[in-house]
C-alpha cells in the first residue's frame, strides 16, 4: 500500500509540475515545485515510518523476531 501511495505522491507532482510549465517558468513555479516536493518526501518518510512501528509491533509479540529480524 506505501508503494502505491509513494507511486501517486510521484505521478500527482509531475503532473503538478507539467501544468505549472505551460506557460513558462518563474520563480513562483520553483517554489510551488519545491514545496509539492517536500510535501511527497514527508508523506513518504510518514508511511516508512508507520511501517517500522507496525513491524516493530509485530516483532514484540513473537518471541523468536530477534532470531528472525536482528534490529
Amino acid at each position: 500500500m506505501d508503494e502505491i501511495r509513494s507511486t501517486y505522491r510521484d505521478a500527482k507532482n509531475e503532473a503538478k509540475k507539467a501544468v505549472r510549465g505551460v506557460d513558462g517558468t518563474d520563480i513562483e513555479d520553483g517554489i510551488g515545485n519545491a514545496g509539492d516536493e517536500v510535501r511527497k518526501d514527508l508523506g513518504n518518510l510518514g508511511d516508512d515510518a508507520r511501517a517500522a512501528a507496525q513491524d516493530a509491533d509485530t516483532r514484540a509479540d513473537d518471541p523468536d523476531a530477534a532470531r528472525k529480524h536482528p534490529a
